[in-house]
């Protein structure tokens, strides 16, 4: 049997005065939600939130009644459970779309999601937009998620060096995102999950500061996810925190140890709550 420990913050960063980051911690479903809103003033923290909480209360619902309607059908082949994630992404899409359509001072707001889910000894993984999912195990980092931006596509379709990577003048423009249309595709993927394995999801203000090898070295050397997250996005906001930083962090561990780690996580979450506030 895995269990899994968690971790979640989320900063305003150090040049925006509002933060449109938004995120979900909901252990008791086994799951957790990365979203990265966009829009005018204070819309893209209305889609972000919007978003979070509808799919939070699609999974309470599916979660007490497993034979209520779905307001999108099963596709195909794909297992319940993959299926729920997607469609609760599916239907906050719809929801930030609606808002928008209805509220002229809303128009264009967005966000972007990426949302994990462990179920059956599985994890599946949902994302849309430039918001990352990461998986580091045996101490290597990879990405699990394709961003879907402007600066993805080029790559696409030519070769590009790090150089031109890093003069692309576009690399905020996201061509996939919640709200931007009535219908959205989120993409699945579906993955095994090992004791040992931590996966990592996280907003761009995170991966526009901070490298993917300095990610690897922290989280490799730093064995509190608690710790681990308030170095993460202490490290953007060292690097120049233009962005709002979102980082959300879970390690598979086998059941016995995972009491252990509850309890330290609990402690240091405690110890950051006291520091805060003393703050």
């Amino acid at each position: 049997m895995l269990s899994v420990d968690f971790s979640g913050d989320t900063h305003v960063g150090m040049k925006r005065e509002i933060n449109q980051d938004a995120l979900l911690l909901m252990p008791e479903e086994s799951l957790f939600v990365v979203a990265d809103g966009m829009g005018g003033h204070k819309a893209g923290e209305v889609a972000s939130r919007l978003a979070i909480r509808t799919v939070k209360e699609f999974f309470l619902e599916t979660g007490r009644d497993k034979d209520i309607t779905w307001p999108f059908r099963q596709e195909g082949e794909r297992v319940y459970e993959a299926d729920r994630l997607t469609a609760s992404v599916k239907l906050a899409n719809l929801r930030v779309f609606e808002t928008a359509k209805d509220n002229p001072d809303m128009k264009g707001m967005g966000t972007t999601m990426v949302a994990l889910h462990q179920a059956d000894g599985k994890v599946y993984i949902a994302h849309v937009g430039d918001s990352r999912a990461y998986l580091l195990r045996d101490g290597r980092l990879s990405q699990i998620t394709v961003d879907h931006s402007l600066l993805n596509d080029f790559k696409k379709s030519m070769t590009m060096t790090a150089e031109d990577e890093a003069r692309f003048p576009y690399k905020n423009i996201i061509v996939r995102a919640l709200g931007m249309k009535e219908a959205v595709e989120v993409d699945l993927t579906m993955l095994e999950p090992l004791p040992g394995d931590i996966f990592l999801l996280c907003s761009d203000g995170l991966t526009g500061e901070v490298t993917d090898q300095q990610i690897e070295k922290l989280l490799y050397e730093e064995t509190n996810i608690v710790r681990a997250s308030s170095r993460l996005i202490a490290m953007a906001n060292e690097s120049g925190g233009r962005d709002n930083t979102t980082v959300v962090l879970l390690r598979i561990r086998n059941s016995a140890e995972g009491e252990l780690a509850d309890l330290e996580d609990e402690v240091m979450r405690e110890l950051d709550r006291e520091n805060r506030t003393r703050g």
